[in-house]
């Protein structure tokens, strides 16, 4: 397929059924959003926000675009805006992952890393006034509708399409900016009124639970603060889940599976089978997989992974 440019990858993506890992009796399947040309779902919300911006004249041809983002979103912007013409500015936690930074740079963006003290709603601050001063567009991804819309018009339709004349009882997925959950959410409640929708969240951070916010390792999830495009009407269950059961899924999925995904993938699997676990055989479960495990290599994923040759593995055979 050829296409006109490397936005015309973005979505479309496959999902796949588990095989190793679903309680016996349940059909599990996941959507793998790290096919999508910079691997996460968030390239969905960049392109969005981009062209909305772009139809309603809010982004003037050669102007600056500003973000605050814990990566994937900045990521996604940066490509978008390399390939529209774009100069982007990504403000971004300093607690967050150094692969993520790097890939903005090399997309061409320029990252201002934000106090850790000040957590995400610090960042989203500190990039309102950067883009009001130097007269930039600010993506505004935790407010903008135009992330839930795209989400309505693209990934819920193509989970329908795909599950037509199929059964699906549930749809597990986690948040950040609130999109996924909202858009998917809607869109799927709207043509199967009887499917249940999961969201997850961090146990230590578990704001929809009405817990406070804890600092937690699940980049991507769950801000200080809960974002404005959220529809908390639309999810049935909330399923928080915590730093280590997000890892270690994370890996299960890796080992068993093939499946290479972030934490916030091994968290929202985790959900999906807690979930699973109570419901009746024949049952359908769906997880959305929001990330490449590629984008964790420096942090809490990896840890206790060999970088050396496995010496003790070899001297055994």
């Amino acid at each position: 397929m050829i296409h006109d440019s490397i936005l015309g990858t973005v979505g479309d993506t496959p999902i796949v059924r588990i095989n190793r890992l679903a309680p016996a009796g349940i059909t599990m399947y996941a959507k793998l959003e790290y096919f999508n040309p910079m691997s996460s779902v968030k390239d969905r919300l960049a392109l969005a926000i981009i062209l909305d911006a772009e139809q309603r004249g809010e982004l003037k041809p050669g102007q600056m675009v500003v973000e605050a983002t814990s990566g994937n979103t900045g990521v996604a912007l940066a490509m978008v805006c390399a390939a529209r013409g774009y100069p982007f500015v990504a403000f971004m936690t300093e607690t967050f992952s150094v692969e993520r930074r790097k890939l903005m740079r090399a997309l061409g963006a320029k990252v201002i890393l934000t106090p850790a003290a000040e957590r995400g709603s610090g960042m989203v601050k500190r990039a309102a006034a950067f883009a009001e001063k130097h007269g930039a567009f600010l993506a505004r991804q935790f407010e903008n509708p135009a992330n839930p819309a795209y989400h309505r018009s693209t990934t819920g339709p193509e989970i329908l399409r795909d599950f037509a004349a199929r059964r699906l009882d549930w749809f597990v997925t986690g948040y950040g900016t609130g999109g996924t959950l909202t858009g998917v959410g809607e869109v799927m409640k709207a043509a199967r009124p009887d499917l249940k929708i999961a969201v997850t969240e961090p146990d230590g951070a578990a704001l929809l639970s009405g817990k406070d916010w804890q600092p937690h390792k699940i980049q991507g999830w769950t801000p200080d603060f809960i974002p404005a495009v959220l529809n908390r009407d639309i999810f049935d269950l909330i399923v928080p889940v915590t730093d280590v059961l997000a890892r270690d899924t994370a890996r299960a999925l890796a080992t068993q599976e093939g499946i290479f995904c972030g934490l916030s993938g091994g968290g929202t699997f985790a959900a999906a089978l807690e979930v699973a676990r109570t419901l009746d055989p024949g049952s359908v479960v769906l997880a959305m997989i929001p990330d490449t495990g590629e984008r964790y290599l420096s942090t809490f994923l990896f840890e206790g992974i060999n970088e050396g040759t496995d010496e003790d593995w070899a001297a055994a055979l």
